[in-house]
């Protein structure tokens, strides 16, 4: 592919984009402008109009980009070997018990050092 063919379709790129941004744009106006009419249709009227934007900034270069690591990412989820119901109930059990642990540990600790500071300062009883 040549410079000239390159740049002309960054260019469309481009405008698709800013075609995209001014769709949003207008859904939105649109959302707020027609406060009147009922809230459901102006919700299914704003995503049709989102939808629309996304479809054409699908349509460049950089949506094809984000489409792929999207589907990348969703296949490498269907690799994930997730935990059993027993693994999560244990760990979870042990993060209560370790907190639960730290939290008295803390608690105990705060109580001797103002134990030290009254009787530093003078205001104990």
């Amino acid at each position: 592919m040549n410079s000239r063919a390159e740049a002309r379709g960054a260019s469309l790129d481009s405008i698709k984009l800013a075609v995209a941004a001014f769709l949003l744009v207008i859904g939105i106006f649109a959302f707020y402008y027609f406060s009147s009419v009922s809230t459901l249709l102006r919700v299914v009227g704003l995503l049709a109009v989102s939808g629309a934007a996304i479809a054409v900034a699908f349509r460049t270069e950089r949506g094809h980009i984000l489409w792929q690591f999207v589907s990348d990412a969703r296949m490498e989820v269907r690799k994930v070997v997730w935990p059993t119901r027993q693994e999560t109930l244990q760990t979870t059990l042990v993060v209560v018990v370790m907190v639960l642990i730290l939290g008295i540990v803390l608690w105990l600790f705060d109580m001797v050092l103002m134990t030290i500071l009254r009787f530093l300062t003078g205001q104990g009883g």
